[in-house]
């Protein structure tokens, strides 16, 4: 019988099936310092260990400060003394149960869904979990990724299992080729607005096609990782010699002397030619331009080149009012082009867009000019320690300086208003992040989620541009 990628690993990992509750095994879990709290407490109550040590991988990323003069000493220069326990909490949990902690003093920490691929933690095959909506990342390896509880974090260290329900299979297919200048994040934009933010519910997705395949692993990653935003419970893209040529001698791969059998059982995950989809959706790569997004949901995606829709473009009586609300919230005006909206700041980093080649565009873009006199703050948060430090030997940091960019230290940051970088009521920000929900950054904070070339462009114009008309 053929399968897909998905039905290779579900079965694979498939322990016992009771009427659609089923218990897989998991193969790696990444922590971090929110979600993992009470699962340490509760194996404490219950004296029991993790059952697997080597299976875990810990860092804190989604409190830590990212500014230099709050960030030595490790946890002390954390001014939140919320944010502080947090992060104190997760180094002793670690320290106590024996699992691997790279703390803020240690050049590998940095957001927990960059540090696992560049690890080399993250694999093909395997079943992978973290407290974190945006495990989906880690699909972009052909591995079954996804966010679970804190209850499951707790389930996970004891038993390396889950309960879990099996998902349907939908394939996603980009056909054709991408023009310059539109990326990973503009595909993965007009797929949410193409099927909305619960198109893909019940579903796990399989991103396929000319398009898809001619990403690198950082565009498939930021693919992966935003199919949480169009409620599919994850996100996968076959392996191929492209993940293979980025996992090769990362410190937690297959050794030498294992490599050729893992890339043979890799190679065999692949969909069978003759899978069947409970859902297939097809795009055309020469039809997406530079996206943005325009009110309160992923979905609320447009070209650049277009206008703040009316209620009335909807049929929709609870999305006219939707998107009502949304308008109200952003501060827009119907009708008026996207790129006459003037920005406050700009935040480049996060788990969707903050690695090396994200860095390296938006270097391109800026080296030799100035951001706008308009722009409070420009920020660029590289995703770890081991992207900053290549930032830095490539000399990128003194260009971002240089234009008027802060350089910062890894971490969330103003992905999600959980740490000291937020935005003020009623200030905008052009984000490579992954949510624009309100309050998302900041009580108040209206988002604009886009690529990190069109955000390097809006910070030097100080407002929404289209990256190909800029000169």
């Amino acid at each position: 019988m053929s399968k897909t990628l998905y039905d290779k690993i579900w079965e694979s990992h498939l322990i016992n099936d009771n009427n659609g509750s089923s218990l897989i095994y998991v193969d790696r879990q990444l922590i971090h310092e929110v979600t993992s709290p009470q699962a340490f407490e509760g194996l404490r109550i219950n004296n029991r260990k993790p059952y697997r040590v080597e299976a875990h991988l810990a860092v804190a990323d989604h409190n830590v400060p990212t500014t230099n003069k709050d960030r030595g000493n490790g946890t002390m220069g954390i001014k939140d003394q919320t944010s502080k326990i947090q992060v104190e909490t997760l180094e002793q949990n670690c320290k106590e149960f024996g699992i691997k902690y790279f703390d803020l003093d240690d050049k590998q920490q940095g957001i927990v869904h960059i540090v696992g691929p560049e690890q080399g933690f993250t694999q093909p095959g395997m079943v992978i979990v973290c407290g974190d909506s945006h495990t989906s990342t880690h699909g972009a390896f052909g591995a079954l990724a996804f966010g679970i509880g804190t209850s499951e974090v707790e389930h996970v260290l004891a038993t390396q299992t889950l309960i879990q329900q099996r998902s349907k299979n939908m394939l996603i297919r980009v056909d054709g080729k991408l023009h310059d200048h539109v990326s990973a994040k503009d595909i993965i934009l007009a797929i949410i607005a193409k099927i909305g933010t619960a198109g893909a519910t019940g579903y796990v997705i399989e991103y396929a096609g000319e398009a898809i395949k001619s990403l690198s692993m950082e565009g498939r990653m930021t693919i992966c990782n935003m199919s949480i935003e169009a409620g599919a419970r994850a996100g996968l893209i076959a392996p191929d010699e492209t993940t293979y040529n980025y996992l090769k001698d990362r410190p937690l791969a297959p050794s030498e002397k294992y490599w050729d059998q893992a890339v043979q059982y890799w190679n065999s995950l692949a969909s069978d030619s003759d899978a069947k989809y409970d859902k297939i959706v097809v795009l055309n790569a020469d039809e997406i331009a530079p996206q943005v997004t325009w009110g309160t949901s992923p979905e609320d995606t447009l070209p650049i080149t277009a206008c703040v829709p009316f209620p009335e473009d909807f049929t929709d009586p609870k999305k006219q009012q939707a998107v009502k609300r949304s308008l109200e919230y952003m501060g827009l005006k119907s009708g008026m082009k996207l790129t006459d909206i003037n920005i406050d700041k700009v935040f480049i980093g996060s788990c969707t867009n903050g690695r090396i080649e994200d860095l390296r565009i938006v270097a391109k873009i800026v080296e030799g000019k100035k951001i706008a006199k308009n722009i409070k703050l420009a920020m660029i948060v590289p995703g770890s320690g081991l992207v900053k430090e290549q930032a830095q030997r490539e000399g990128l940091d003194q260009i971002f300086v240089n234009a008027g960019f802060e350089f910062r230290e890894p971490g969330c940051s103003m992905c999600l208003a959980m740490n000291a970088d937020k935005l003020e009521v009623n200030e905008r920000c052009a984000s490579t992040s992954n949510r624009n929900f309100e309050g998302r950054q900041g009580r108040g904070g209206r988002t604009h989620l886009l690529s990190p070339e069109m955000a390097a462009v809006s910070a030097i114009t100080g407002h929404l541009t289209d990256i190909r008309k800029f000169k």
